[in-house]
């Protein structure tokens, strides 16, 4: 007889395809089949985050929540990456919590979901050759990792300590995931890695060598699969090699993220980052040059301990230059056990909030600037997502977010579209016929 699983993901596209591999183990290993009601739910997992200060105090109210509201004789598990980080803690301030899985250890989901107070949280536990059984939230497009871990000494992170080092998933294995999901239908395949274009790194069992960008060319010649992204990749590893290939390669989607976190040389040296500001715009421009509708997301973190408004006004001059499609920032959070937390000359909270406001205003200003220079513009839509108001929404190879009127019959379908309504986050328009 079947049992239910409810799990709730926080966090990155990693975790949810992390998410995706513990519900086809136990729907394979242990008959479990997911609900969206938590209530009546056999096992809630909370898969967390905890790159941030804030989803870690959230992942204590929802197991707070949960135990209330869970049925009697029902499971609780969390995993992820406070997971890694917290381990016993966990059970300690919630009892009542009955495993923790950490984020390298998630092929181990159908041994403790059977251990009561068990608790998995070795973080140089190697599964990359690990074969996970098959389930993806989607049908239209596919998560497939790369990689894990991470190898940087980024020193406001704690992903190396929650992930463990870097290690290449095989090429091959990689390769027979992608076409496993396009033979399923998927036309599009999403790569995962903490420093996706640092492929190739370390490989723990004996495999061919490849770097990423002879990994994106092996990918691209499976038929049948139209596009491909990835993220996230490195600022420091854009050489020209995975530039050109990114730029010519049809199937790769001109859409880059590229983690800038300050325009500052001081603050990017004590990040522990490993490029300069002036490096990062070389990539930038040579990218523009190359693909004039390019897209550009960068992550940016403000008030770095240290950071002065000199520092500060060095990211705004990086912001005015390159013009990002997408940001997504925030005030730095101190982390435990990263090197970061050990820094004394914390800026004022004010200060900090100052800042960011500035910071997002300014990104405001320059989408509103642009906004217009996408109406009329015909795009290649797929779409993938069905709305409740009568549309269907999907994305542009540059990844603008656009919607049309439309039903079931376009879902995973290529159409060409017309922006008729632009806006910052999303675009409406009409179908060419």
């Amino acid at each position: 007889m079947s049992k239910k699983l409810y799990i709730e993901t926080l966090g990155c596209a990693m975790n949810v395809r992390d998410s995706e591999h513990m519900i086809a183990e136990l729907n394979e290993k242990e008959n479990y089949i997911l609900t969206d009601d938590s209530k009546e739910a056999d096992l809630i997992i909370i898969n967390t985050c905890s790159v941030r200060e804030k989803p870690v105090h959230k992942l204590f109210s929802e197991l707070g929540a949960f135990n209330k509201i869970k049925k009697d004789g029902a499971k609780i598990g969390v995993c992820g990456c406070s997971a890694s980080h917290l381990g016993h803690d966990i059970i300690k301030r919630a009892p009542y919590v009955n495993f923790v899985l950490g984020a390298r250890n998630v092929s181990k989901i159908g041994e403790v979901v059977n251990k009561d107070k068990a608790v998995e949280i070795d973080i140089d536990y190697d599964e990359s050759s690990f074969a996970f059984k098959d389930f993806r939230s989607s049908a239209h497009k596919a998560y497939i990792n790369i990689s894990i871990g991470c190898d940087k000494k980024c020193t406001f992170c704690i992903v190396p300590q929650t992930r463990g080092e870097e290690i290449s998933i095989p090429a091959e294995l990689v390769l027979q995931e992608c076409q496993k999901a396009v033979d399923s239908g998927a036309k599009e395949v999403f790569l995962l890695g903490q420093n996706v274009n640092n492929y190739g790194r370390r490989f723990t069992h004996t495999s061919e060598k490849i770097n990423f960008t002879k990994l994106l060319q092996r990918i691209s010649q499976i038929p049948k699969l139209k596009r491909i992204r990835f993220t996230s990749p490195h600022p420091f590893h854009m050489d020209d090699e995975f530039l050109e290939e990114f730029a010519s390669n049809p199937k790769i989607c001109k859409s880059m993220h590229m983690p800038l976190q300050s325009g500052s040389n001081d603050i990017l040296k004590k990040m522990k980052r490993g490029y300069t500001k002036e490096w990062f715009l070389n990539r930038v421009f040579k990218l523009k040059q190359m693909i004039p509708d390019v897209s550009i997301s960068t992550d940016i973190i403000v008030a770095f301990p240290g950071e002065s408004d000199e520092d500060f006004e060095h990211t705004l001059d990086v912001m005015r230059q390159v013009e990002f499609d997408q940001i997504f920032s925030f005030k730095y959070s101190a982390r435990p056990l990263t090197e970061a937390a050990e820094f004394t000359d914390v800026v004022d909270e004010e200060v900090a909030s100052a800042r960011l406001t500035t910071l997002q205003d300014l990104h405001n200003q320059i989408l509103d600037k642009n906004v217009n220079k996408l109406k009329e513009r015909i795009y290649d839509v797929y779409f993938e997502e069905l709305r409740a108001d009568g549309y269907i929404a999907g994305r542009s190879d540059n990844n603008h977010l656009v919607k049309v009127k439309g039903g079931e019959e376009l879902l995973g379908r290529f159409a060409p579209v017309k922006i008729t309504s632009p806006s910052r986050l999303s675009c409406v328009g009409e179908l060419v016929f």
